[in-house]
């Protein structure tokens, strides 16, 4: 019998599904083209097409409107929707459950917070520190309040070189509670305009993409996205059990520190650009699973794909559906996502009764 052969013969390894592959990277392709091509601005496909063999080229209204407000954009929308989905997969993996999400566990809601907390409390800044940060205090607060989430949540969890996963999701509830809690009060210190704030952030938007919050952003989402796959056979392991994993070979601790803070850097860096956008991180790993199975070195990479196609086409249509308005993206995620999310609770309680 040949390498490949046996490696075919081998239980649980499947087949690498070349079409569904070919048919995600087309769907980013197309949901990009249709991003950079729909809008108020009238800078359609044929513009574009025609402007490498006119003498004119693209004129100054439209170069501000494509390279300044769309690509921006488009980018931004790629990078969150790939590094929600890839947290998902992330902690899904790490928790042995397809409903753990960033959301879930406590690290959205530490982003959450610290966005807030600079939006309420941003004004009682000294004018040096203001001025130093400026526009970019709410991003730098959802981050490093994501990271202090996790840190947290890490260090609860964590005794005698161990991290408790079970503790661990126990403690990112409580955490997620207590956030609340605590925007709540800063609710009820908000003034009018803050209120207003508020409500855009925490139902999330890439209206305020910028290359210069990508440049702040995308490294860091960059980085787990090439680390990510290196956690790929750790994870399959881990669905084993601990113990089996650490038969296996694997270092059981650093896997679960790798991936928890590969999660909680691609989670912060991303709410911190976009605000709260939910149900990514669930809805895509599952359809997958659905589809190629439960092997996260197929996981990792697709869920990426289908993560950045799914985010630039919904918001897509947030900038279609009321235009020229925009409706904020969270909704959309949340209108699709919130069914598919009953749907796995009861397909999951059929199975446990079944």
């Amino acid at each position: 019998m040949t390498a490949l052969a046996s490696s075919r013969a081998r239980p649980g390894l499947r087949p690498v599904p070349y079409g569904l592959t070919a048919g995600l990277i087309l769907l980013v392709l197309a949901a990009s083209i249709l991003s950079l091509t729909s809008g108020a601005a009238g800078l359609g496909l044929g513009t574009l097409l025609k402007a490498p063999f006119s003498a004119e080229g693209l004129t100054l209204r439209d170069k501000v409107v494509l390279y300044d407000i769309r690509l921006p954009r488009l980018v931004m929308g790629l990078a969150v929707g790939a590094a929600l989905a890839v947290s998902g997969v992330l902690l899904q993996g790490l928790f042995r459950n397809p409903l753990a999400d960033p959301g879930i566990v406590g690290i959205g809601a530490g982003a959450g917070l610290g966005a807030v907390m600079a939006i309420v409390l941003g004004s009682f800044l000294p004018l040096w520190m203001a001025d130093l940060i400026g526009a970019h205090l709410v991003p730098f607060a959802a981050f490093f309040g994501g990271w202090a989430a996790t840190l947290l949540l890490y260090r609860a969890a964590t005794a005698g070189g161990r991290t408790d996963v079970a503790t661990m999701l126990l403690a990112g509830i409580a955490l997620g509670a207590l956030a609340g809690a605590v925007t709540g009060v800063m609710v009820y210190m908000a003034d009018d305009k803050q209120l207003r704030d508020l409500t855009f952030w925490g139902m999330g938007s890439l209206a305020g993409a910028t290359w210069g919050r990508l440049a702040a952003a995308l490294p860091l989402i960059l980085l787990v996205l090439l680390i990510a796959p290196g956690l790929a056979r750790g994870l399959n392991a881990l669905a084993l059990g601990e113990a089996q994993a650490a038969h296996l070979g694997h270092n059981v601790q650093s896997v679960k520190r790798r991936a928890i803070f590969g999660a909680a850097a691609a989670t912060g860096a991303a709410v911190a650009v976009s605000g709260g956008i939910g149900f990514v991180g669930i809805v895509v790993p599952h359809l997958l699973r659905l589809a190629m199975g439960p092997d996260h070195r197929l996981l990792l990479p697709h869920s990426a794909l289908l993560g950045a196609g799914l985010l630039v086409l919904a918001d897509l249509a947030s900038r279609s559906i009321v235009a020229p308005a925009e409706l904020p993206i969270g909704i959309l995620t949340a209108l699709f996502g919130a069914p598919f999310f009953l749907w796995i609770l009861l397909r999951q309680k059929g199975a446990l009764r079944g």
